[in-house]
């Protein structure tokens, strides 16, 4: 938009001492009302970030009392990453997935160096490369996910990222073990990623904003709403309709609304 139309912008997150991501100061209003004003609205950070990384942001309102990280497999509760959870993910992934250690070794040996700029862990759990997409070879990325998918793991090219992450390992495996211990009855979530599509497909009401993967392949559900607002204006409109829908709540029966947005 033009310089003079732009919004105010609050930084939430500091990388390196440097400022790295933001929210307009109306989204930081409507989040501070939304994780704090009913008492019977949890609200509940998602995202395939690290817990370092998840540690790094700051969002306004209440610190929330549940997150979730590296795509499902951390279940924080007041902060700390809890045991039981963790133990129930790594049987699920030893017994239904190759090692990472096999999926690594694959990598390293497809990735070239001349596009390849990085590449890492995450958590012990899954990997993941960030490349130069201007010389990443056509085709590339299907061959990897044609090879990962018979050994249990998906594969995911967000950005300048490509994700290699067991197929177990789902947002929305943790969202359900949320709602189970607070005995929620709506669930409204939002993503952009197909790392995102599962939770998606768990929620209640759903809403993708109008950039990312979810929305260049054209994916939808019956009970999402695709949204024409992208980039930090979609975060905005996001906001707005989980506090409509929140204060609506079922359509029967008491309402505990659980807004789960995920930032890959």
């Amino acid at each position: 938009m033009p310089d003079a139309q732009a919004p105010r912008l609050l930084c939430v997150e500091v990388y390196e001492g440097k400022p790295l991501s933001y929210v307009t100061e109306t989204a930081a209003g409507l989040l501070e009302a939304l994780a704090s004003d009913d008492p019977r609205t949890l609200f509940v950070p998602t995202t395939t970030r690290t817990r370092e990384q998840y540690h790094r942001i700051h969002l306004p309102g209440p610190a929330p009392r549940f997150a979730i990280c590296a795509n499902g497999g951390h279940l924080l509760v007041d902060g700390v990453s809890d045991p039981d959870w963790q133990d129930r993910v790594a049987r699920r992934l030893s017994e239904e997935c190759a090692p990472l250690a096999e999926v690594r070794a694959h990598l390293a040996d497809a990735a070239d160096p001349a596009w390849l700029l990085k590449d890492r862990v995450a958590e012990d759990l899954f990997a993941y490369l960030v490349v130069e997409r201007t010389l990443l070879p056509e085709g590339w990325v299907k061959e990897l996910a044609e090879w990962a998918g018979p050994l249990g793991w998906t594969v995911s090219l967000q950005g300048r990222k490509i994700y290699v992450v067991p197929a177990p390992l789902t947002k929305s495996a943790a969202v359900r073990e949320v709602a189970r211990r607070t005995g929620a009855a709506l669930t409204l979530a939002a993503g952009d990623s197909l790392l995102d599509a599962d939770l998606l497909q768990a929620a209640d009401r759903g809403w993708r904003p109008g950039h990312g993967e979810l929305a260049d392949a054209g994916w939808h559900a019956p009970h999402i709403t695709a949204l024409p607002e992208s980039g930090i204006a979609a975060g905005e409109e996001i906001l707005r309709q989980f506090i409509r829908a929140s204060a609506a709540g079922p359509h029967a029966g008491p309402a505990s609304g659980r807004p789960c947005p995920s930032s890959s």
